[in-house]
């Protein structure tokens, strides 16, 4: 997940991000060792090592894309390194549990599958992997100013669901969060800062209003999946 509002690793959660770590099950993270595909700025690393994981490896496309999170994050068992969502450069059964938050995406369009099935080669059996990707939901989709100008994706969840059996893993949780607000959050992100260049308007206000909507049991704009391979 990329830090395009400049938001350290160590700061409180919110909104999204907070409901993404709520949404992984602490047995899951607990005396494992966890891959982070797409790992941004590294919140999700700090979340892991609270919640107890052994060793955690956040990875990105480039060395520019890691650099906040090696400048803020110092740790043994937290390491960081380059490498691509659909050629993982790790064995066979590496992990006990994988996370990707927002990912799907932005790779390759048709390169979905491959994604899935490089989670299911490194993870180990009865692995857990963890994903979220935006929600083909008619709203949020045609106010989504990134569908417009480079065709952002967002998938029905039937197609998640498809990825993952031909990748040999099992869905056992899936459900959409966010919605109204999360819609409008991602209007003023892009107004803000691609025209004004500037941070978002009105963000602490925006701020509580997400995170009580992500509290909310269902929503539309985005996908959180659980699944298990098999």
């Amino acid at each position: 997940m990329k830090n395009i509002t400049d938001v350290s690793p160590w700061a409180p959660l919110h909104d999204r991000l907070r409901f993404a770590a709520s949404f992984v099950e602490s047995r899951d993270m607990k005396r494992k060792r966890v891959l982070d595909i797409g790992c941004g700025y590294g919140w999700f690393e700090v979340h892991a090592k609270k919640m107890g994981a052994r060793s955690i490896i956040g990875t990105e496309l480039s060395e520019g894309d890691l650099v906040t999170a090696k400048r803020s994050i110092h740790d043994r068992n937290i390491r960081f390194r380059v490498g691509s969502a659909i050629s993982l450069p790790f064995d066979d059964r590496s992990f006990d549990t994988v996370v990707s938050w927002e990912v799907l995406e932005h790779i390759p369009k048709g390169t979905e599958l491959t994604m899935f099935l490089e989670i299911s080669r490194v993870l180990k059996k009865g692995g857990i992997c963890y994903i979220s990707t935006p929600h083909r939901a008619f709203v949020s989709t045609l106010l989504d100013p990134a569908f417009w100008l480079i065709g952002h994706r967002h998938y029905p969840i039937r197609s998640v669901i498809l990825y993952a059996q031909k990748a040999g893993m099992k869905v056992d949780r899936i459900q959409c969060a966010g919605a109204w607000w999360e819609t409008l959050w991602i209007l003023n992100l892009y107004i803000s800062k691609w025209i004004f260049r500037r941070p978002p308007f009105f963000a602490k206000y925006f701020e509580r209003q997400l995170d009580a909507e992500y509290e909310k049991e269902s929503g539309f704009t985005n996908i959180y999946c659980r699944m298990r391979k098999i």
